[in-house]
């Protein structure tokens, strides 16, 4: 009790998601310890966050840190370490600044046998089996998905060619001639935004253009939202990619595909390709199902196009699945560089579990963990709706104007016209008739106005207009007057109560 008087107790954060990924952003970021407790502040402005976490019921796998201002104490490393947490360090440019995990003990004889590979030929092969992989999945990504068959042909004699590759020069020669024929099928890519959205974003947003930006002529420094989506995602990859070559005792800066460097974890890189189409694959499938919004996105003086800390922390909870799809691979380099050293014990399969789940006669590997939905955005205004549906209530009703200009579209006739009336009576005169032979065989409605109006006219007012015209056979114009309140003939009052759930049994109670 007296602690509760001097130690003030912050809530336990509750920003961490089920897949264990917490992101901070902002300014003055601060993790440091107090009391034991890991305590965590960022945020901007109203949004600004304190939290404090305990070492048992946790949760954290990884921590990600969106920008370059504040601290993290020696002794918050170290308690993220102890409890297997990771911290990454990113920024929106799709570039990672520091990564740090749990790492194995350093094996002298697997680190001189990485150095060696380059001699004894090992770095051609791991090169062309990661290559391989990359192509194999641009070469489903495009017959699947982008529905380019012919390009996919092309990069499969790419894929064929790999085994003709005498050095890592050729590999890389392969390698960036099937980019730039797979990327082409890109190009004309339309984005969707939000009708309301789509007024106010550049043009060059509303398509996916080419992978390298104008800036820099490379993938860095994108100018459109989907390439620096993929840029910000990539460096998520990358970081988990470093992640399980430290894991698996490797040294992430000796590559064989891309060349070593001072600035990057070249070997990273290299294991990266491997699982670039996958979230290729997964951008792909969101961009074309689901609009992006323009609060999620600005644009610098330059051009450049960056992602706002929002968008960032949804795409941060991606990363345990990337971490997933890299492990088996970080594991192959590690067996095939261990077959070139005289000792004869097997490697470990700490990412895996690989042995552990062959002697329990379980599967290699665990399914894969979808990466976490986008929310459902409306088409119309960018609301947040449910899933499933592709509008609001609001904007699922089409206005004067959009039915003029569907009607153009279309080629219908518009209204006034002698074509337009006589469809017009005639529709008319179905209904009337309709209505008629209704009363004629004597029915009483089937619910009784109150029901009606209690019961089902609440339920109506969230369905979407198509969907309550092709119920009871009218036009969206009344199917929308409906939904907003009127009342129909009670000869459709039976269909729309099918149509919100409510079954024949209850509709025969409340009578």
């Amino acid at each position: 009790m007296t602690a509760s008087h001097t130690l003030s107790h912050l809530p336990a954060i509750p920003q961490i998601s089920k897949l264990g990924v917490l992101t901070l952003y902002g300014y003055g970021i601060g993790v440091t310890m107090q009391a034991g407790h890991l305590q965590i502040e960022d945020g901007i402005g109203p949004e600004r966050r304190k939290s404090r976490l305990p070492r048992v019921n946790h949760r954290l796998q990884r921590l990600i840190c969106v920008g370059d201002d504040g601290f993290i104490t020696l002794s918050a490393l170290r308690w993220l370490s102890e409890v297997g947490a990771s911290f990454v360090m990113l920024d929106r440019l799709g570039k990672v600044r520091v990564v740090a995990g749990p790492t194995s003990p350093s094996e002298s004889r697997l680190r001189r046998a990485q150095s060696c590979a380059h001699q004894n030929g090992k770095a051609l092969e791991i090169s062309r089996e990661l290559i391989r992989a990359k192509l194999q999945g641009q070469e489903q990504v495009l017959r699947e998905q982008l529905k380019h068959p012919s390009i996919a042909d092309i990069i499969a004699r790419f894929r064929e060619r790999l085994d003709d590759a005498e050095d890592l020069s050729a590999v890389r020669h392969l390698e960036a001639r099937a980019a730039q024929t797979y990327w082409s099928a890109w190009r004309d890519l339309p984005i969707l935004f939000p009708r309301q959205d789509a007024k106010h974003v550049p043009n060059h947003w509303m398509r996916f253009g080419a992978r390298h930006s104008p800036l820099t002529g490379g993938p860095r420094l994108a100018v459109n939202p989907p390439n620096a989506l993929l840029n910000y995602t990539f460096a998520l990859a990358e970081s988990e990619c470093r992640l399980a070559l430290c894991a698996c005792g490797l040294d992430a800066g000796i590559g064989f595909i891309h060349a070593d460097t001072r600035c990057r974890d070249s070997l990273a890189l290299d294991v990266l390709e491997a699982i670039r189409p996958s979230i290729e694959a997964w951008l792909l499938n969101w961009i074309t199902r689901e609009p992006l919004r323009r609060s999620d996105f600005f644009e610098t003086g330059s051009g450049n196009c960056r992602l706002m800390s929002r968008l960032c922390s949804e795409l941060s909870e991606t990363a345990p699945t990337w971490g997933r799809l890299v492990a088996p691979w970080a594991e192959y380099v590690v067996r095939v560089l261990w077959s070139t050293t005289s000792k004869s014990k097997i490697p470990a399969t700490r990412l895996t579990q690989q042995h552990k789940r062959e002697a329990k006669g379980k599967s290699p590997m665990p399914p894969d963990a979808p990466p976490p939905r986008r929310e459902n955005l409306c088409r119309g205004c960018g609301k947040v709706i449910r899933s499933g549906r592709t509008q609001c209530a609001a904007c699922g009703v089409p206005s004067a104007t959009e039915r003029l200009i569907d009607a153009a579209r279309t080629g219908r006739a518009l209204a006034h016209t002698p074509e337009a009336r006589a469809r017009e009576a005639g529709k008319q005169r179905r209904h009337a008739n309709a209505r008629s032979a209704w009363r004629l065989t004597g029915q009483s409605p089937p619910l009784t106005p109150e029901m009606y109006s209690d019961k089902v006219q609440p339920l109506v007012a969230s369905l979407s207009t198509s969907a309550i015209a092709r119920a009871i056979g009218v036009s969206r114009w009344y199917a929308g007057r409906i939904r907003n309140g009127y009342r129909p003939h009670p000869r459709h009052w039976q269909a729309l109560a099918r149509l919100v759930g409510i079954p024949p049994d209850l509709q025969v109670r409340a009578i």
